[in-house]
């Protein structure tokens, strides 16, 4: 049996909800409070400065060098060539082989030209035969003119006489000498110590026909030149630093240099230099310098491209980086340095040559200055990093 609500009834519902309601507010407030109270606990705490590796320069004597590109070139390069006429008898040498100075190489039909000899050696036998004779006559006329058994004319006639034989000789003499020169140039020796190249003639081929025959080309290859050009630029300051050192022209043409092929490490070659141009070369603006280096290894082949350095200064306690540290802009090179604040800095620096994995520092670095070497990205110029100083024993070896 349902009862009927009563206005009473609706009356005790309707405060319990709205007593439920203020609690569930008292809740919601409370919580937003407690809420409130927490965050006002919590303070912000900035990130730790960012750690960046840093290093001081390295203080160590360097070398300064001039660095240049040049060819290689033979002291010696000579064309064999045949200066008689005449069919080519032998090949006394193997293609490309050492010769020593005076080895004969090819013989042109040797009989022709000692025939050619003998007959003007019998020439001048006969000249000097006459000289002998007609010197006799003119002595015998002297003494008969004085005694005056004869007229002065015989004796003029004597004396002419005498005089043409004389000439002869002289001339008979003068014919020997070419021919025995030309019977010296049927052998073709060697000038020099070299190799000889492949023969350009066979044998039985006719040569110096209607002008000297090249035959083979013989190339002295120890020692070995070196040839290379030098800017202006470099001219002036190699000029200034010799001149500051009291050396003369022909020291500067005594300087050692050293020299590297494309595929070599370093410059393993030493030489010094010999000769220097006493012009510049107004179209390409460089002077022309050569030098020497001993090639008994025959390493260097005439024509190699080559790598040189001519060193010209040394610089005690200069300063060098890791050349890895170095960045660029469109002012220049720059490396960055943490400050006693440790705060970063960019700093402009003229750099010089690499030695090994370090770069010369010519200026725009001091001594204790604390260089950034790794962590660069976190090393941001005006902001605060956390610096580990590494001690240089920890670069490369080929950078101490």
């Amino acid at each position: 049996m349902r009862h009927a609500r009563t206005p009473a009834y609706f009356k005790m519902n309707e405060c319990v909800r709205l007593r439920a309601g203020a609690m569930s507010r008292i809740v919601f407030v409370t919580s937003v409070a407690v809420a409130l109270s927490a965050c006002e606990q919590n303070s912000f705490v900035p990130p730790p400065p960012p750690k960046v590796e840093v290093v001081v320069p390295v203080q160590k004597s360097i070398t300064r060098y001039l660095d240049a590109t040049g060819n290689t070139a033979a002291v010696k390069n000579v064309d064999l060539v045949a200066r008689v006429q005449g069919f080519l008898q032998s090949i006394n040498y193997k293609d490309g082989t050492f010769v020593k100075e005076g080895t004969t190489l090819f013989t042109i039909e040797p009989d022709t030209y000692k025939l050619k000899l003998e007959q003007a050696q019998a020439a001048e036998a006969g000249a000097q035969a006459s000289v002998k004779q007609t010197e006799a006559d003119y002595k015998r006329q002297v003494d008969l003119v004085q005694k005056q058994a004869v007229s002065q004319a015989t004796l003029d006639t004597s004396t002419s006489t005498r005089d043409n034989a004389q000439a002869n000789l002289q001339q008979a003499q003068v014919n020997t000498k070419i021919a025995q020169v030309n019977y010296g140039y049927t052998n073709v020796t060697a000038p020099f110590d070299g190799i000889v190249s492949a023969h350009l003639v066979s044998v039985g081929e006719l040569v110096g026909v209607s002008s000297p025959t090249q035959l083979a080309t013989i190339v002295a290859l120890d020692p070995i030149y070196v040839n290379f050009n030098v800017n202006e630029q470099d001219v002036l300051r190699f000029r200034d630093e010799a001149r500051k050192r009291g050396m003369t022209p022909d020291d500067i043409r005594q300087l050692p240099f050293e020299v590297g092929l494309q595929t070599e490490t370093g410059y393993p070659h030493k030489g010094k230099l010999d000769y220097v141009s006493p012009s510049l070369n107004l179209s390409t603006g460089t002077i022309a310098v050569r030098g020497v280096i001993p090639n008994a290894d025959r390493a260097l082949l005439p024509g190699f491209f080559v790598r040189i350095r001519v060193p010209f200064d040394e610089q005690k306690d200069a300063l060098l980086v890791p050349d890895a540290a170095l960045g660029s802009d469109q002012a220049g090179r720059y490396v960055l340095v943490v400050n006693s604040e440790n705060i970063v800095e960019q700093r402009k620096v003229q750099t010089g040559p690499l030695e090994g994995a370090l770069r010369v520092i010519e200026s725009g670095l001091k001594a204790d200055d604390r260089v950034v070497i790794a962590g660069l990205l976190r090393a941001i110029p005006g902001q605060k990093v956390d610096p580990q100083l590494q001690k240089n024993e920890t670069l490369p070896a080929s950078a101490k």
